[in-house]
């Protein structure tokens, strides 16, 4: 079985009035070893907990990313998942503060920089982009061989990738106004230049083309800016699928991780048995993302083998079939489908928010979520490591 791992963007809330806080830079040394300062936290160093979650700063202080270690099942990756959410939480109540897993805030705020030299580079070069950008996102790291097989493996199933956008939709409010969307992330962060699901690429050293004449173009900073849908990770042996909503339960963000790396296998052993990848036209895919971040489960999503509409349970179940052989091989396939038959019955993390709006605004909406989010979490002591990040999924 495949490694995999994730990493969850949080954001940090104040857990009366919903409002956000800009205390990451408060946060990040309580969750790294002693002997790494704030200093070197702000110059991108990253903890690491034997056995548990890694953080780190992301774009906003009004947020916090955690990342699992390496996986090789959905009960480990779960606890990880867990801890990580009740360690975040943890050093957010020491400032007065709480983590919630959003994908978007609910309530509407001035947000801040954190203070590094790239990310005031992109203020400069993005302007209003950048000052907006705050979104939350579950990103899914799966152990692949050779970087040829990571290409191999984006290029057949970028065309099932929105399934998962409207599996993991947790983002229906955006600065204190219903945007009409379950997914609402997805069109914010959409926005980047860099963004969105990529053509077929057919091999390495085309894909390496295409990423080199996007930074020389100039429009992007650096590599670090390709976000595509599924791209190649930069530090480990990993594709890392970039479309889901970070989720409001834990659950669902073990349950989508464990859908993708079935989702790779699938994928390469497609490429070792010669098929080629379904040819797609790019703009029928962003036809389909945007339909499913509109739509979630509560409508129609664009069927991924025909690209036409069906009523949205039917697609996330003929995904599960898709993958339903590596599944079953690896002892998984009942869980998903339990996994994916309690979200099509409680809803999804958009879905799941209305409730609290309706009966406490958007305040209680973030108060539910605060809630959710420590649900079930795992408090503990972790134990400081230094050995090396070898294939910790981090992007």
């Amino acid at each position: 079985m495949r490694t995999f791992g994730v990493e969850e963007e949080l954001l940090i809330v104040d857990p009366e009035s919903g409002m956000l806080l800009a205390l990451a830079d408060l946060m990040l040394p309580s969750l790294v070893p002693p002997d790494k300062g704030s200093a070197r936290v702000l110059a991108g160093q990253k903890p690491v907990y034997e056995g548990g979650a890694d953080f780190s700063y992301e774009l906003k202080l009004e947020q916090i990313e955690t990342q699992t270690r390496p996986c090789l099942d959905y009960k480990e990756l779960l606890r990880q998942l867990r801890q990580g959410r009740a360690l975040a939480d943890h050093a957010a109540r020491a400032h007065g503060g709480r983590v919630a897993a959003l994908a978007t805030s609910p309530q509407g705020a001035a947000t801040h920089l954190t203070p590094k030299p790239r990310y005031m580079t992109m203020q400069e070069r993005f302007g209003l982009t950048v000052r907006n950008q705050l979104t939350c996102g579950l990103h899914v790291h799966t152990f692949v061989e050779t970087p040829e097989e990571g290409v191999a493996v984006m290029d057949r199933i970028r065309d099932k990738l929105a399934v998962l956008i409207a599996l993991s939709a947790n983002s229906p409010y955006w600065n204190g106004a219903e945007t009409g969307f379950e997914s609402y992330r997805t069109q914010a962060w959409n926005r980047w230049p860099g963004s969105g699901p990529s053509m077929i690429f057919g091999s390495l050293p085309i894909y390496r083309r295409v990423v080199t004449r996007l930074v020389e173009s100039g429009v992007l900073l650096d590599e670090g800016m390709i976000y595509f849908d599924a791209r190649l990770c930069r530090q480990h042996p990993t594709v890392e699928v970039r479309v889901a909503d970070v989720c409001l339960r834990a659950e669902d963000a073990a349950l989508i991780a464990v859908l993708v790396r079935a989702l790779v296998e699938s994928a390469s052993r497609e490429w070792n048995d010669g098929v080629d990848p379904a040819p797609v036209p790019t703009v029928l895919l962003r036809m389909a993302a945007w339909q499913a971040s509109n739509c979630g489960l509560r409508g129609q999503l664009l069927d991924f083998g025909t690209f036409t509409p069906a009523p949205a349970a039917d697609v996330v179940r003929a995904l599960v079939d898709f993958v339903a052989p590596v599944l079953e091989e690896q002892g998984e396939l009942d869980l998903v489908r339990e996994g994916v038959d309690r979200i099509l019955a409680e809803g999804t993390g958009s879905q799941l928010q209305r409730g609290p709006f309706r009966a406490g605004g958007l305040a209680g909406v973030v108060e539910h979520a605060v809630e959710v989010t420590a649900r079930g979490a795992i408090v503990g002591e972790p134990a400081v490591s230094r050995s090396p990040l070898g294939r910790a999924p981090q992007g």
